[in-house]
């Protein structure tokens, strides 16, 4: 658990968002200018620019840090109280940072096939775990951005996100009851 003060939620990740972004903005700039990723990696679909990321990482820090005031109950508390951040807040955006960190590691040394892989492994995981959360998406995306740039990432996390809310809120409660009427009790005699 990481414990901070309410106030400096809000400041301290969008602000480290904004960091992040334009200071990988800045580097590639300087080193060739601001890269643009092709959308399926095709050159003939269009490219998509990383300066979106200006929009996007920010956007999503703040929905972050709304679903994290949510969580911890901070809009009932004084702004300067210190809070604890919950295990499974933390637990989720270091997991799918890690994991979209490992993904974009396996296609820049060349194993494409080994990134569409994990790519399926985390669309089968979000049937069962909920990665449609803002700290998922925030994680998944910030860790693919330096491979695959803002966007792209957004887009395939928010695809297998839909995936992911569709299974949780629509298949999982359909499959209980089927499992429920189909349980009968076992009597001993």
């Amino acid at each position: 658990m990481l414990s901070v003060k309410a106030n400096k939620i809000n400041k301290g990740l969008i602000t480290s968002a904004i960091l992040l972004v334009i200071l990988t903005l800045m580097w590639q700039h300087l080193n060739g200018g601001i890269v643009s990723h092709h959308l399926l990696h095709r050159a003939d679909f269009p490219a998509v620019s990383n300066a979106w990321g200006i929009i996007i990482i920010p956007v999503l820090a703040w929905l972050t840090a709304l679903r994290l005031h949510k969580a911890i109950g901070t809009e009932r508390i004084k702004k300067t109280a210190p809070v604890v951040i919950p295990t499974e807040f933390l637990v989720a955006f270091f997991v799918m940072l890690l994991f979209s960190l490992l993904q974009s590691a396996l296609w820049e040394f060349g194993y494409q096939s080994l990134t569409m892989y994990t790519a399926l492994g985390l669309l089968i995981a979000g049937l069962f775990y909920p990665i449609y959360r803002a700290e998922c998406i925030l994680g998944h995306v910030v860790g693919a951005s330096f491979t695959f740039g803002y966007a792209i990432p957004l887009i395939g996390i928010l695809v297998m996100a839909i995936v992911s809310v569709f299974s949780l809120f629509c298949l999982k409660p359909i499959f209980s009851k089927l499992l429920k009427k189909t349980q009968t009790p076992m009597r001993m005699e």
